[in-house]
């Protein structure tokens, strides 16, 4: 994945957030390395911000689809109609206009790479747990799980980093996104899920104190 923003903070913070969720990412400040990049390494997904130094976002997205068809996701602070229209005009595939949480983020670039075909349904599966992801259909045992959306996005995160452990920051700012700052929202959401997968089976969130948490298969069935 190709990410282009100019502000290096963000621009941090971004990147880390999508290496996290599992992707490959190439992050650059401007417009002229954001091409040699995508010569380079042909990514599946570009995310561009608008305003960028010398070429800008939009001038960079009419480059990289000249003989390309390459999903682009504009993320801008301008949220005119017109630059709006504009983005969409040179192929966007999507246009989300910042402040903006992770989560959203995340969610619409699995969108993009679903809908153009560069990422199939997610089905994930630790031990008798199976998340659906697309129709948000979880089950343990064969049994379904009543989750809420929340609690849908936290579980579908732990599993997709299945035997990793996760700090409470990385999971405030995957799930509820960067700005969030309450520690004890990951406290109620595990403790509450817990309790929903438990009723059909072992522990599948374990704590690792002093630092997160961790979605295993029991351990008789890890070992």
């Amino acid at each position: 994945m190709l990410l282009v923003e100019d502000d290096e903070t963000l621009r941090t913070v971004v990147a880390d957030a999508l290496r996290d969720a599992g992707y490959l990412v190439a992050a650059v400040g401007d417009g002229d390395a954001a091409l040699d990049l995508a010569a380079q390494h042909r990514p599946d997904l570009a995310v561009l911000d608008v305003m960028l130094p010398g070429r800008s976002g939009f001038q960079l997205a009419a480059a990289l689809h000249e003989g390309s068809d390459l999903p682009v996701v504009f993320v801008t602070a301008r949220d005119a109609v017109d630059d709006r229209l504009t983005g969409f005009d040179l192929g966007a595939d999507d246009y989300l206009v910042k402040p903006f949480e992770i989560a959203e983020l995340l969610a619409r670039l699995r969108a993009v790479l679903r809908r153009t075909g560069r990422l199939s349904s997610p089905v994930v599966q630790v031990a008798d747990l199976v998340i659906d992801e697309d129709s948000g259909i979880v089950l343990r045992d064969g049994r379904p799980l009543d989750l809420t959306a929340t609690e849908l996005r936290l579980l579908s995160y732990l599993a997709r980093h299945r035997g990793r452990v996760l700090s409470k920051t990385q999971i405030l700012t995957q799930v509820w996104g960067y700005d969030a700052y309450d520690p004890n929202l990951v406290e109620a959401f595990v403790s509450a899920l817990r309790r929903k997968t438990e009723l059909h089976g072992e522990r599948l969130i374990h704590t690792v104190r002093g630092i997160g948490y961790r979605l295993s298969a029991p351990l008789a069935e890890a070992s």
